[in-house]
């Protein structure tokens, strides 16, 4: 019997969807899991990727020996229902690592459909305690563990500085896309900050839509190893959509369910982060010490006025606590060793 996995295509390894996937494959590979798949690729043509993902699970069905356990990272395109029944009937289980739930955000699939899918899955790996719940009030017969929060891989000589203010005024970064189409309520919010800068790091900003002020800073795109070693602001601030209030719409839906990358990589870089109070993450915020919650982006700068240095200094040794763990895979190396 053994612990084994299928190395996917990533067209984009640079990507939230892309990191988190090489590195839980990085995580497995160093635990002895044996990649039954093909090596990863990162091909971006679309021929290409399709021949390979073929290729990729006919060597999959043609290695699976009786007993072994599959670890999947969902979702799969194509071939999921079917690399289930292979490992069944080889005597096989299937564990799924859920990145990102279609029912969701994209909206490809009802949630029933999604449920009976991932049904076919002896144990499911989901986010955090929101997702469980989720899954098991729609149906979800698997064995349900929760991860925590996603781990960020990066090199050893790689080390975030701790960041200490020198007065009790705190600054804020914000990473991804930066598109009025994308995240509409970040050329809202600089109307509402009157004392903290706002550092912009990403592509799409539309600089004629943004009310340029003296303490917003757009410092353009940035690796995320340089990022780590080199970032401006006291907090890493997650939030999606078009409002001030992260609970509208179907963004709101899906952060209380969803972990964000992002998140794992502002613990990374060491620093606090700020996050919608409802969201799926705000529990392990609340737990570690790691940042702040609130209802509504309104209230960032009064809940950032209410933090003392000394408080700030408490809140980044937790920080760097966390980041240490994830920098070294804990939470999946301990989701997987609990199967």
């Amino acid at each position: 019997m053994r612990n084994c996995y299928i190395s996917r295509n990533y067209k984009d390894i640079t990507s939230a969807g892309g990191k988190a996937k090489t590195d839980i494959e990085q995580i497995m590979k160093e635990m002895g899991f044996v990649n039954i798949g093909l090596s990863q690729t990162h091909y971006k043509n679309i021929v290409i990727d399709y021949f390979l993902t073929l290729i990729g699970i006919i060597k999959m069905i043609c290695c699976i020996k009786s007993g072994d356990t599959i670890v999947l990272q969902y979702p799969i395109k194509k071939y999921y229902k079917l690399l289930c029944v292979v490992a069944h009937l080889r005597k096989g289980r299937v564990v799924t690592v859920i990145h990102d739930l279609g029912s969701f955000r994209r909206k490809k699939l009802t949630a029933q459909k999604e449920i009976i899918r991932l049904n076919h899955s002896d144990i499911i790996i989901a986010h955090n305690e929101s997702m469980k719940e989720w899954l098991i009030s729609n149906g979800c017969k698997a064995t349900i563990n929760v991860l925590g929060i996603f781990d960020y891989l990066s090199p050893g000589n790689i080390t975030a500085p701790i960041h200490l203010p020198l007065k009790d005024e705190y600054s804020i970064f914000y990473v991804g896309n930066l598109s009025y189409k994308k995240n509409k309520y970040i050329y809202s919010l600089s109307d509402n900050l009157k004392k903290s800068g706002f550092y912009l790091y990403g592509n799409g900003l539309d600089k004629e839509s943004l009310n340029a002020k003296e303490n917003i800073f757009y410092k353009g795109f940035i690796r995320d190893i340089d990022l780590i070693t080199n970032c401006c602001g006291d907090f890493g601030l997650s939030w999606y959509g078009n409002s001030l209030d992260s609970g509208e719409g179907d963004f709101g839906e899906y952060m209380k369910y969803n972990n964000p990358h992002k998140i794992s990589l502002y613990l990374r870089c060491n620093v606090p982060v700020i996050i919608w109070e409802k969201a799926g993450l705000a529990q392990f915020v609340k737990e570690n010490g790691v940042g702040i919650c609130v209802s509504s982006l309104n209230e960032v700068e009064q809940a950032l006025a209410a933090i003392s240095l000394e408080g700030y200094d408490k809140m980044l040794q937790n920080v760097h606590e966390v980041s240490k763990k994830i920098s070294s895979g804990y939470f999946m190396r301990q989701a997987l060793r609990n199967l």
